[in-house]
């Protein structure tokens, strides 16, 4: 893939993106393989270490705010007649509940997602609560009353911090899962606004 390929392709990638992030991302592109050229790289060798037009793009786009995607998608490209207008308006009580309800739905699930990964968290630290307040009960009642007891719940307490162990992990994972499943939400909505129309 020559230079002119390479810049096409990463121009049709980023259609719907601003038109002034697109501008900004292909010179900064053009003048990297042109840096890779002056350093002695054959053009392809150059738009090899550059790297993707289509990881690039995704690239990009994730770094572009949300916000700008949308309001640059969503503006008109050219201005409304009456006849839209009025009929924007007056299709308004049913398209405005429908998507006030998706977006109800969908912060209602990642709600609750957040307060299953909260719960897990505070298993963890009442496993870890246990652990402490039973290693340092059972050493008490151990010195000072029943020892069986205070064995019991020295044993109780290992238990605990045992489990708080494995628990600590699971909470990192689900934690981290969370997190990478709401990167790639947001990237899948920006890239409905970015997607190609079709003619």
């Amino acid at each position: 893939m020559n230079k002119v390929e390479f810049i096409l392709e990463l121009n049709e990638k980023l259609y719907g993106a601003p038109n002034d992030d697109i501008e900004k991302s292909l010179d900064y592109y053009s003048e990297m393989i042109d840096d890779y050229i002056e350093d002695g790289l054959l053009e392809e060798e150059a738009v090899a270490a550059v790297g993707v037009p289509e990881e690039i793009a995704k690239q990009i786009i994730a770094d572009i705010p949300l916000a700008k995607i949308a309001k640059n998608r969503l503006m008109p490209k050219r201005r409304l007649n009456a006849f839209q207008i009025v009929l924007i308006v007056l299709g308004s009580p049913i398209w405005l509940s429908l998507s006030i309800c998706a977006v109800a739905v969908i912060f209602s699930v990642y709600v609750c997602l957040w307060s299953v990964i909260i719960s897990l968290w505070a298993v963890f630290v009442s496993l870890v609560a246990c652990a402490f307040v039973g290693l340092v009960a059972g050493v008490t009642l151990a010195i000072y009353s029943n020892v069986y007891s205070g064995i019991a719940l020295i044993g109780a307490g290992i238990v605990c911090a045992g489990l708080s162990i494995f628990m600590f992990y699971f909470c990192k994972l689900a934690t981290k899962g969370i997190l990478m499943l709401t990167k790639k939400f947001a990237l899948w909505i920006k890239s409905c606004f970015v997607k190609k129309e079709v003619a």
